[in-house]
């Protein structure tokens, strides 16, 4: 992409299974904007929303934007924008922000995935099956067992000083062996 100077900035917009993510940046490749938020099915209105405050805070500003997310073609579709499947936006991101990655892994609200790049930075994806162990959806439903706030889930585990067997193959039998 190429970068231009003035009120002219780059947009990512990520629509997944459960929430919506927007991130506007500057020439310099600075976060100026940036809003996530549960869309509860409802994402082209979500999405318009988030554009409705950005273009409050930033005023009369050009925009290049593309779309992605598995909900992503939706939003594309409805504001006449240009969609670019979620795992081949990663990729190119991770390409060009942080040559030296070599693992990408991305947890959504119903599936999991993981791209390795070789030496030549040629991506190998990988993706779970459909199950939603190990998933933002699961997580969300451990942070309503534990009454917790999804974000105190991470300061809980930076604090824990023990270790307890969990199932690692079935959301399931985790969620089971949580509540034993």
């Amino acid at each position: 992409m190429e970068k231009k100077v003035g009120n002219h900035y780059f947009t990512g917009i990520d629509i997944g299974s459960t929430t919506a993510k927007v991130a506007i940046y500057d020439e310099k490749g600075s976060i100026i904007f940036s809003r996530y938020r549960r869309h509860q099915a409802k994402t082209i209105e979500t999405a318009g929303g988030i554009f409705h405050e950005a273009l409050e805070k930033l005023g009369d500003v050009q925009l290049d934007l593309a779309v992605t997310g598995s909900a992503g073609m939706g939003v594309a579709e409805a504001f006449g924008l240009p969609f670019v499947q979620e795992m081949v936006a990663s990729a190119q991101f991770i390409k060009k922000s942080f040559p030296q990655v070599r693992t990408f892994i991305e947890i959504g609200g119903e599936d999991s995935k993981v791209i390795f790049f070789d030496d030549q930075f040629r991506p190998d994806i990988r993706m779970n099956g459909t199950c939603a162990g190990g998933t933002g959806a699961f997580i969300d439903q451990m942070a309503v067992l534990l009454d917790v706030d999804v974000a105190h889930l991470n300061i809980l585990a930076e604090q824990s000083t023990n270790i307890y067997p969990i199932a690692s193959r079935c959301g399931v039998f985790a969620k089971t062996d949580i509540q034993a």
